[in-house]
């Protein structure tokens, strides 16, 4: 069984790096968003054009940005959310929340101290982890029943 994985949200850390690397050999193919913060906000107006108020400006990049996280959270058999320490991303609940509407299974990653504000997240994951060797271990004991040793 090959498992695609979506990995969603802070993009500030090389916790996606992580959870690739620790995963070679496994069954997975991964995807994600646009990780490259410049061109992400700025993607809508270097394509169709500058726009002179910032809230038009910004409207256009995550309509453009949109594209590609649906097609890869659509596609994904697992998608995992992590929230970061330093900043709120608003896109990462969206994403999760997106993930149980179309009833993938999701995995969230965030830090202790951010259990409470994000009750509600954590609680349409199938799991919620710290680390990205968490992630590993899940993806491995679902693909080959292994536990860590």
């Amino acid at each position: 069984m090959t498992l695609s994985i979506y990995l969603s949200g802070e993009i500030h850390t090389d916790w996606r790096d992580q959870i690739i690397d620790a995963a070679k050999g496994l069954d997975v193919t991964f995807s994600a968003p646009v990780t490259d913060h410049g061109a992400s906000d700025d993607c809508g107006v270097a394509i169709m054009g500058a726009e002179d108020n910032k809230f038009w400006h910004d409207n256009k990049g995550a309509k453009l940005n949109a594209i590609r996280t649906r097609h890869g959270i659509e596609t994904a058999d697992i998608v995992v959310v992590r929230f970061g320490e330093k900043y709120k991303q608003w896109n990462a609940a969206f994403d999760a929340g997106m993930a149980a509407a179309l009833g993938k299974s999701l995995i969230v990653m965030h830090q202790a101290d951010h259990a409470h504000a994000l009750k509600e997240v954590d609680a349409a994951a199938l799991a919620v982890v710290q680390d990205p060797q968490q992630v590993v271990q899940i993806l491995r004991y679902v693909l080959n029943g292994q536990l860590p040793s």
